[in-house]
């Protein structure tokens, strides 16, 4: 049974839903050569480029070149960083010896309208989004009909699912802001919980948008898990 915690006066904002944002610092620098190299691997597998493209989630297995380990290298500490902010008042103190798991990881590229509907990922603790390539800001916001809305990734919080036939007035407003639209920035990481429902809003531009999503899981350094394909301590 948990502990009973004695309320506090005042308010108490509970649960709150962690989302980490990164910048690669590199990103510059070798994002064109990754969007080459997953070019490559798309065209192999669609000859016929198409709207919308889904590699298999082997890329940890496929790539060996020293920009992707540098790269597994950032992601890794950009998840260890979110997952001790996100639980620094759950885990005991000093905070355990954790290592991080890639448990699968793919890309996709969209455009032409192309858009991933709602979904969340299964068997992980945290899931994220990296950027590789996409049209900047002004030239993607000016899109005629997706505008500002253009190739974002839209979270659907946990207040979500309140609001169908949900009585609103001015005492639940806070239930509104139930929805988050991240832009797409090319050289940046989103790092969320597998269970937030997101998605990939429709795309349409001169570059087309290539995204690195992956699944992660949390483990005890000293345990005995020997599936994970990719693991940093």
């Amino acid at each position: 049974m948990p502990a009973a915690v004695q309320p506090a006066a005042g308010l108490r904002a509970l649960w709150p839903t962690p989302l980490g944002v990164h910048r690669w610092s590199r990103a510059d620098e070798i994002n064109p050569l990754l969007a080459r190299v997953l070019g490559s691997l798309r065209a192999l597998a669609q000859p016929q480029a198409a709207a919308f493209y889904v590699s298999d989630d082997d890329l940890l297995q496929r790539i060996r070149i020293p920009e992707w380990q540098e790269f597994l290298r950032f992601v890794v500490s950009s998840l260890q960083q979110t997952v001790a902010q996100a639980n620094q008042d759950a885990w005991p103190q000093p905070a355990p010896n954790l290592r991080i798991a890639l448990r699968g990881m793919w890309f996709q590229v969209a455009n032409a309208g192309a858009h991933h509907d709602v979904h969340t990922h299964g068997n992980c603790s945290w899931s994220g989004v990296y950027c590789v390539q996409v049209d900047e800001d002004p030239a993607r916001c000016a899109e005629p009909v997706m505008g500002q809305h253009n190739g974002v990734t839209r979270f659907y919080g946990p207040y979500f699912g309140h609001l169908g036939g949900a009585s609103a007035d001015f005492g639940n407003a806070y239930l509104q802001s139930a929805v988050l639209d991240v832009p797409p920035r090319s050289g940046q990481l989103l790092l969320f919980p597998s269970w937030l429902a997101h998605q990939a809003m429709a795309y349409r531009g001169s570059l087309d948008r290539i995204i690195i999503s992956f699944n992660a899981s949390v483990h005890a350094a000293q345990g005995g898990d020997q599936t994970q394909p990719y693991a940093a301590s």
